[in-house]
């Protein structure tokens, strides 16, 4: 459940956060290299006017209007990176899982002695940390 917000969000780090959303708006809606460059600029110097303000309350407005146009000028297909959630490679690889390993022959295992060795040590070590965290399995009735 590590999605969830357990930790409250500080002003700093929503400002951060606003700022690096519209960048990569910004990137969205141009293409051309010294385009971006030119907005981005005039986006950083946007947040620098605003960077002394003491007194939270003109500062909290100032980052709701902000969220606000920032949501008013969103593009109507944003960028994806390639192997994150939502882009075009994402999930592509299937990583297979540790168990898989359980199931190689044992010609294929005596190729990699070692790994094979110090893998079974672990996984003795792991299920003697789990019966010491847990307690032993209950066995099950018929």
């Amino acid at each position: 459940m590590s999605h969830l917000v357990t930790k409250i969000t500080t002003h700093g780090r929503k400002v951060c956060s606003l700022y690096k959303r519209a960048l990569r708006n910004t990137e969205a809606w141009y293409d051309r290299r010294e385009m971006y460059r030119y907005r981005a600029v005039l986006l950083r110097a946007r947040f620098d006017e605003n960077a002394d303000i003491k007194d939270m309350r003109v500062a909290q407005e100032l980052l709701d209007e902000g969220e606000k146009e920032l949501f008013s000028l969103i593009h109507y297909q944003p960028r994806q990176f390639t192997y994150s959630p939502g882009g075009v490679a994402a999930g592509r690889e299937v990583i297979p899982p540790d168990w898989v390993l359980d199931y190689w022959h044992p010609m294929e295992k005596a190729e990699y002695p070692d790994y094979f060795a110090r893998r079974e040590q672990r996984k003795k070590e792991y299920i003697e940390l789990w019966e010491k965290t847990y307690g032993k399995p209950a066995e099950p009735s018929h």
